[in-house]
């Protein structure tokens, strides 16, 4: 007879398997990319200046993203004291615990093995390891997404079950003051809705309960709170025009306006369906031929299960096909429940594709071991095929060729400032100009500014410059007064910002 594992074991040894998949080679990489390089820097200048409810990059306010995942990671550079272990350590959170979230879910919607097969699909997928492997928001904000979508389902499908429906909704709010969209989850009660009306078998009906159902809104509301509400009596009584500013940026335009009218990584409305799910859905998306018509017979036997996670699915992503503004991260919360509603076919599958080809039967766990053994090796082939980060060379160039002095950074990225080993001086990330780093030179001859070549003779002589290296965009070049060709003047004053960074920093 044979013998089976406890769900609580088997749930161990998949959340390991994540672990492995996601942490191998942890600690070997450092931040490599505009969005770490922002949010490590972020998250470093928090334990800098201890502005914690107004996040700053280089001094100047940051007014892109909630600050929940760089508190984290500044929690955790806190706790270890290692900044490029501390910016993956989230990632790594989420990719057990939501691992172990799938599994239960596919267990008590279906059975132990069918949550086992979601979990492993959930982990064989292309895009889990290209984000939990990142140091990105979307990495931590697939914990709050699923576990949203996890507590909705623990009520709607398999409930009544208040509490877990209240821990779904606290979720949500604390995905919210992640990253805008952390809301999704509730796109559940569509599908649901239609269910319960039509009688689906699998739909709970929950009649007479509005204040229940009222007060998992309010607990949402109150989940953003732990945020807003300390922002809000901040600006009330200590608020700058900055800030003021800022909390207009982060309510309105770097939400409802960027997604009505974005102004980055615009794209048609099918970019998904032709640009990421064919690679990052990967090996799930091979299925699809077989999965669609044996879901539409499952859809016509009226299962409540399946309609409401591919109902979820398609909400999920038709919400992000709307707005013009797309990234490949941007469609990954639905994964989670797209894995669920495909495990439960997959035996069928199985037992389709070898019937009269039993090498292949034979072959597929092979097949299955080496595709998680591949990623697990890429962990450690990544972080010695990116090598260092060139901004980390060429601000300690630039510290050596200068002796420390006053830096004047001029069209500049995150990493020139993540990376700077001496005082910087900038004008704003939107506005710190070759002109304006000229008339600082001027007034300021013992400093020194970093310029990128491309605009270097709009204000500089170039045999006057000394040359310094290249990013992973354009070369650089370091100048001082000496080198300015009286050819531009700044107009008006600009705002100055001064940064300097204490010991504990990336570098």
């Amino acid at each position: 007879m044979r013998r089976t594992l406890s769900p609580r074991v088997e749930c161990l040894g998949l959340m390991l398997l994540a672990l492995l998949l996601i942490g191998a080679g942890l600690g070997l990489r450092q931040a490599q990319n505009v969005d770490e390089e922002r949010f490590l820097g972020v998250a470093l200048e928090m334990l800098h200046n201890g502005s914690w409810l107004i996040p700053h990059r280089a001094g100047e306010i940051y007014g892109d993203k909630p600050p929940i995942f760089m508190w984290t990671v500044a929690f955790f550079v806190w706790l270890t004291g290692l900044p490029n272990l501390a910016l993956y350590i989230p990632g790594l959170f989420s990719a057990a615990t939501v691992t172990a979230m799938v599994y239960d879910l596919g267990r008590r919607l279906w059975n132990p093995r069918i949550g086992r097969i979601a979990a492993l699909l959930y982990l064989a997928t292309y895009q889990t390891y290209s984000i939990l492997r990142t140091g990105q928001i979307d990495s931590f904000l697939i914990l709050f997404t699923t576990l949203g979508l996890y507590g909705l389902a623990r009520h709607l499908l398999l409930g009544p079950a208040w509490r877990w429906f209240y821990v779904g909704c606290a979720a949500m709010g604390i995905g919210v003051i992640t990253k805008g969209v952390g809301f999704l989850p509730a796109l559940l009660l569509i599908p649901y809705g239609y269910a319960v009306r039509k009688g689906w078998s699998g739909a709970v009906a929950m009649p007479g309960e509005a204040r229940k159902w009222l007060l998992g809104f309010a607990i949402m509301l109150a989940a953003i709170a732990v945020w807003l509400l300390p922002l809000a009596l901040s600006i009330v009584f200590n608020g700058t025009a900055d800030e003021i500013a800022y909390v207009r940026e982060i309510l309105l335009r770097q939400t409802a306006g960027r997604y009505a009218a974005a102004w980055h990584h615009r794209e048609p409305f099918w970019y998904f369906f032709t640009n990421v799910i064919p690679q990052y859905w990967l090996p799930l998306v091979l299925a699809l031929p077989w999965l669609v018509p044996a879901w539409r017979r499952q859809l016509q036997k009226r299962d409540a299960r399946v309609l409401v996670l591919l109902g979820w699915v398609a909400l999920v992503v038709l919400f992000f096909c709307i707005s013009s503004g797309k990234r490949k991260l941007y469609i990954y919360p639905a994964l989670p429940a797209l894995v669920l509603a495909a495990a439960p076919l997959v035996p069928w599958l199985l037992r389709r594709w070898f019937q009269g080809r039993p090498r292949l039967r034979r072959a597929f766990p092979a097949l299955v071991a080496t595709w998680f053994v591949l990623w697990f090796a890429r962990g450690f082939i990544e972080p010695v095929r990116e090598g260092t980060n060139p901004n980390q060379t060429l601000m300690a160039q630039a510290n050596s060729m200068t002796h420390g002095a006053n830096l004047v950074l001029v069209n500049w990225s995150e990493g020139h400032w993540l990376f700077a080993r001496q005082p910087i001086v900038h004008f704003g990330m939107l506005d710190s100009t070759v002109e304006r780093a000229a008339q600082w030179l001027r007034e300021h001859p013992d400093d020194y500014a970093l310029v990128p070549d491309e605009v270097l003779s709009h204000c500089f002589k170039p045999e006057a410059a000394r040359a310094l290296g290249q990013d992973i965009h354009e070369p650089w070049s370091i100048v001082g007064s000496e080198a300015d060709n009286g050819q531009c003047h700044a107009e008006g004053r600009p705002k100055i910002y001064r940064f300097n960074w204490a010991p504990l920093a990336a570098n």
